[in-house]
Parts: C-alpha cells; structure tokens; sequence
C-alpha cells in the first residue's frame, strides 16, 4: 500500500463491479453496460458534478474493452498535446481494428474552439475513441461538431446511501484503515461538507482518521466540525461553496434583492468562478423565476452570456452585475416552469395518448383518406384569428396547465385567454 496516495486513489474500483452508483448507465440494465462489455465504445463525454466517477469509469471502460489507454488534462495540454497523442494513438491502433485508443481527456470543457478542432479528424476517422470529462454543460463548452461525434452521458450525484457505503468499502478494503478500529457514529457532518463529492468525501475522512492518535475512533459530527474548521485550507475551496454562494445568488434574485445579488456575485468572481457558469445560470432563472411576467429578461440574459462569452474577464464583470440588477428588479412568475412540470407529469401518468385526427399532419393521400388534418379549422379564417376546437388528446380534454402569474403582463395574457376559452379552462 503506498500511503502517500490519497485514500480516494488507493480504494479507486478498477472493475464495473466495484463501481457504486450511475445505475442507470452501468447497471445490470445500463445504457453503457453491454457496450463496454462488448468492447463497442463510442466517443463519450462524461458530464457530472465533481468526484461522482468519471476518470474512474473512463479507466474501467479502457480496462475491460482491453485497449490502450492514453490520457490528457485540458488545464495543461495544448494542440501539440493532442497531435502528440493522436500520432502515438494511430500507429497502436487505426481504423480497421476494433481495438482503437482510448484518448481520455479530462475536463474537456476548458479546451479552447483549436484545441476541440484538433481532436475533429481523429474522431471521424476512428483513430481514437475520445472520452472526455466535464463538470458543465457539454452543448455550451463542447464545439458542436466535436458533439455531434459524441455520445452524452450524465452521471448523477452520489445519494446519502451510496456515500455511506463508499465509507464502509474504504474501512473494508484500505490498508492503513484496517489497522484503525473506526465507528461511524454520526455523518450528517461529513456528507454535508462533501456536497455529494466522493473524493473530498474520502479526503475529508482520511485526515480526520489521520488526525487522531487513538487506535479506537468514533466518527461524530462535533469531531468532523471541529476538525474540518481547523483545516479548511486543504479541501477543494470550490467545491462545497461553488454551490452554496451560486444558490444564495440565484435566491436572492429571487427574492427581487439586487444588494444581495449583486454581492453575492462579487464573492463568485472574487473567488475566481467560471464567469459563464454564471451567465448560464442567469439564462435559467431569467426564464424559471421570470418568465412572461417580463420576457425581455430572457433576451437579457442570453445576451449577457454572449457578451462576456466575447469580452471576457475583467470587463465581463459589470455586463454580469448589469443582467443580475436587471433580474432582481425585474416581475417575478414561475407560471410558465410549473406548467411544463404539470405536462411532464401529466405525459409520464397517461403514456402516449392518440393525438387527436383533426390535428395531425396529412402529407400523403393515404394519411387523408385516414382521416389525417380532416376537419381541422384554420384560425386565421376565422373572427380575431380564433375558432374553438380540441388540440388535447381525448382523454385529458380540458386540463388547464398553465395558470398566468398575477403580474402586469400575465394578467393581461389572462384576460386575453378568458375571451378565447370562456369556459374549456376556466381563466
């Protein structure tokens, strides 16, 4: 055992069996299961938040389908990097072997547009299976045609069961563990400061073990609190803040409090958050927490994302704090949020339901003798561009999902809907 490894690589699963979690991508049933059984690995990104498995799957992907595995960072690998490889790739493998390598670069996302074009022609001649990792989202940080050549899986948080068991397997399997007699007593404490990362899960659980001189250890919240404290420098600063400062920002737009907003933002960009991460979360909230109550919150914040997508760091700071002030002064409904989570729920209740003959497309002369588009009334024909008719399937006629905020504008969406349904939805 080398003990100067950190615990998280010592106990690091080198098989699809010792993997915990991501049921639905290496289950019994899993959407990757039987393909890295099989060895037919496409590219892939993995897109996750931090420590959920993604360099460990990329390893077990690599061991299991028997080919030569190559790997890069994209904090510290340029062009030349990645025609380095390449190169090297081509002459161990090629496009006429199942067999071709593995390249695994780990996040992907802080590749630059020549970086991402570099990889393009080994990716579409099958010189290389490309893996890469990512913490954010892969249609905004992976070029689009890199993405079209990709497979996108998602890899979940870690839930308060698997982490529990993950401490358990790390007492079970790791050397220097063993030789301690450890209690897990409490773990509020230490789940919480994990935020869900098994690495800084088993970090966190590693130095509080090493911390004690005692053989016999009890693990407790006060004793994690405690020690924690004292040693905060050496965890991840951005892992556990990253999503409590994001959430009190988001929260206090929210809440229509731009001095809190405002100074929450300062703190992410102070402590060197992705300025796009924050932007994007912008685009959300402006359509989740504002929606029709202002719509031009929207064309905001989307154009706020391509500003400091073109202007960058420092300027793109006072374009940020412009959208957030906007924002938080700006009507608030999550009329149109709920009412995609009502048909969402709706469809996975009823299945698929028969889409109603009047409204549906008749492009062939088989599909209008079947009755396709058959009485289907033209709006635009009609008095105020409206005639009533059924556009929901039979079965569910006359649910309502979207009920207009009581705000200046949905307000008069309202009353406009009162005139056209007067008492099919009941505005």
């Amino acid at each position: 055992m080398d003990i100067n490894k950190p615990l998280a690589e010592r106990i690091r699963p080198k098989s699809l069996e010792e993997y915990l979690s991501q049921e639905h991508l290496i289950g019994n049933n899993g959407s990757l299961t039987q393909q890295i059984k099989k060895g037919l690995i496409p590219s892939l990104i993995l897109w996750g938040p931090p420590g959920v498995g993604k360099t460990t799957l990329a390893n077990i992907i690599a061991s299991e389908s028997g080919r030569p595995f190559y790997t890069l960072s994209a904090i510290n690998s340029g062009v030349k990097e990645v025609r380095e490889v390449i190169d090297k790739a081509k002459n161990s493998g090629g496009l006429f072997t199942t067999k071709n390598p593995i390249l695994f670069i780990d996040e992907i996302h802080r590749f630059s547009k020549s970086q991402q074009d570099s990889l393009l022609g080994a990716v579409e001649k099958g010189w290389i299976t490309l893996i890469g990792a990512t913490t954010e989202n892969p249609s905004f940080e992976v070029i689009p045609a890199l993405l079209s050549r990709c497979q996108v899986y998602t890899l979940n948080p870690f839930g308060k069961e698997e982490l529990e068991a993950l401490l358990k397997r790390a007492m079970h399997e790791d050397e220097f563990l063993k030789s301690k007699s450890i209690t897990l007593k409490e773990t509020e404490s230490l789940l919480r400061l994990s935020g869900g990362d098994a690495r800084k899960l088993l970090n966190i659980f590693e130095l509080i073990i090493s911390s004690q001189d005692q053989d016999i250890i009890t693990i407790t919240n006060d004793l994690v609190s405690k020690l924690v404290q004292q040693n905060t420098v050496r965890y991840d600063k951005t892992g556990e803040q990253h999503y409590d400062i994001i959430s009190a920002f988001i929260k206090s737009i929210r809440g229509s409090d731009p001095n809190a907003s405002v100074y929450w933002l300062a703190r992410m960009i102070e402590g060197g958050e992705d300025l796009k991460f924050i932007a994007r979360r912008m685009i959300i909230l402006a359509s989740e927490d504002i929606g029709n109550a202002n719509p031009t919150a929207l064309i905001m914040a989307n154009n706020t994302f391509q500003a400091v997508n073109t202007i960058g760091y420092p300027e793109a700071r006072i374009i940020l704090s412009q959208c957030a002030v906007y924002l938080a002064s700006s009507p608030k409904s999550n009329a149109s949020y709920m009412a995609i989570n009502k048909a969402q729920q709706l469809v996975k209740q009823t299945g698929d339901l028969s889409i109603p003959l009047h409204i549906r497309n008749a492009p062939t002369k088989l599909m209008k003798e079947l009755g396709y588009g058959e009485d289907y009334k033209y709006a635009h024909e009609h008095e105020n561009n409206f005639i009533e008719q059924e556009f929901l399937p039979e079965e569910i006629t006359n649910t309502k999902l979207y009920e207009p905020g009581d705000n200046q504008r949905e307000n008069a969406f309202r009353t406009f809907l009162k005139t056209r349904w007067r008492d099919k939805y009941k505005y």
